[in-house]
């Protein structure tokens, strides 16, 4: 559909006629290494639903986290932070191969980040991943310092870095 973005990971050459590259990078590939989270730090955190939509496709213009479009929260278990009814952070499961499960939709709200908010979101998805005998995993984009930094402090770490596109249809 046109207007539409795909991410293709470790594909490179010339577009195929009537696509075009929208964006060329690189991005980490990151495994879970770490301890199990000794407690729920979220428990506020609520499961996000087809009425959050609209709220969590706004979280992600401002921030950018990533693929995400109206259907992604049908794929895994996305949970929100609220101040009153306004959504200000998310994190969720998307891909699931055999035991490997990821967490995706990273982000916060610009005026509440630094707060804690996307850690305690993602500690408590990798801890119910790790109590499903699931191991987390996730993507990062190499620009995007300030979180592969947070990732390795919280235990995740590089298994490999891969080519990434952002193509669409013209």
């Amino acid at each position: 559909m046109s207007g539409e973005h795909f991410y293709c990971d470790g594909w490179s050459g010339i577009a195929p006629p009537g696509w075009r590259v929208d964006a060329e990078s690189t991005m980490f590939k990151m495994l879970w290494e770490g301890a199990m989270p000794a407690n729920d730090e979220a428990p506020e955190a609520i499961r996000l639903r087809p009425e959050h939509v609209q709220q969590a496709l706004e979280l992600v213009r401002l921030t950018q986290p990533g693929p995400f479009g109206p259907r992604t929260i049908e794929l895994g278990e996305y949970f929100g932070c609220f101040e009153g009814k306004r959504l200000v952070a998310m994190a969720g499961e998307r891909m699931h191969a055999g035991a490997l499960r990821e967490i995706s939709g990273v982000c916060t709200h610009p005026d509440f980040q630094g707060q804690g908010f996307a850690r305690r979101l993602m500690n408590k998805l990798i801890r119910r991943q790790l109590q499903r005998n699931e191991s987390p995993f996730l993507h990062v984009m190499r620009e995007n310092h300030a979180a592969h930094g947070t990732y390795e402090r919280m235990g995740f770490r590089d298994y490999k870095e891969s080519v990434v596109r952002v193509v669409s249809l013209c």
